[in-house]
């Protein structure tokens, strides 16, 4: 790594939303730390280097808190300028039907290695007087997630996680963002087998355009953001109007098994 060159680390960076932001921040001249679990890290970060970034990837899983150790050695040494906590999964389906152990998946990942992470990250970033933290929230944050229950749960502490660590970190030199997709064109609906939702079957959003929105709201110190298309960010307006049972009922006939039938044409 370049001491010259600002560092970014970047989870969940293998593909979707987490590999955009990698590029962002390579394209704007940071190095990078680049972390996810699966095969792909090393293909991701060999296009990554092309941009003429530094870029060092640490495949683990976090789901394991080995990994999350991992990781977090992999910052000895290094100032990290900006860390995008973006690793998440799904899992979609009615709670009594699913199993134990991937409802556990869903809050290892989402919950607890965020804060697991946040905590030596923020520490370092505050102690240098700078440094900016950005959580990958979701619009599912905002509502009841029938047939979603425990990722909309996830990404609900994930967005009250931010917003209470950006109140706490106030006048220390570190901003903390939460950015807020809706349904992107990744591969989270197909490992959270709903293919056959409406929700699942229907159009999503660019990641690289979510992630450009995204970028730019962190680097701005922006508090938090709606990103994507205009019909996610009004989607983000009425989730913000609309009263919590009448959220339940419209994510109920969006995410409920089979629903991709009765999706309009």
């Amino acid at each position: 790594m370049d001491d010259n060159r600002p560092l970014a680390l970047v989870t969940g960076a293998s593909s979707g939303i987490g590999y955009e932001l990698a590029v962002r921040f390579a394209e704007h001249g940071f190095d990078l730390l680049v972390n996810a679990e699966d095969e792909r890290l090393e293909h991701a970060a060999s296009r990554l280097r092309e941009t003429g970034a530094a870029v060092r990837a640490v495949r683990t899983d976090l789901r394991d808190p080995a990994g999350v150790d991992r990781l977090v050695a992999a910052t000895t040494g290094l100032a990290v300028d900006v860390a995008a906590l973006n690793a998440g999964v799904g899992r979609g389906g009615a709670f009594l039907d699913g199993d134990p152990a991937d409802d556990q998946s869903v809050i290892d990942l989402n919950v607890t290695s965020t804060v697991r992470l946040a905590k030596p990250l923020l520490r370092d970033m505050v102690t240098r007087g700078e440094g900016r933290l950005m959580f990958t929230s979701s619009v599912a944050a905002l509502m009841p997630g029938a047939y979603q229950a425990v990722y909309n749960a996830s990404k609900s502490f994930v967005q009250s996680f931010a917003q209470a660590l950006r109140e706490e970190l106030e006048g220390t030199g570190v901003t903390v963002t939460s950015f807020m997709p809706g349904p992107t064109e990744t591969d989270f609906f197909r490992r959270a087998g709903m293919g056959d939702t409406r929700i699942g079957s229907g159009n999503k959003d660019d990641p690289a355009q979510v992630a450009a929105q995204a970028f730019d709201a962190v680097m701005k110190g922006r508090k938090k953001l709606v990103t994507g298309s205009v019909t996610t960010k009004a989607q983000g307006v009425a989730d913000r109007l609309l009263p919590d049972g009448a959220k339940a009922v419209l994510h109920r006939k969006m995410a409920e098994p089979g629903s991709a039938k009765d999706r309009p044409e």
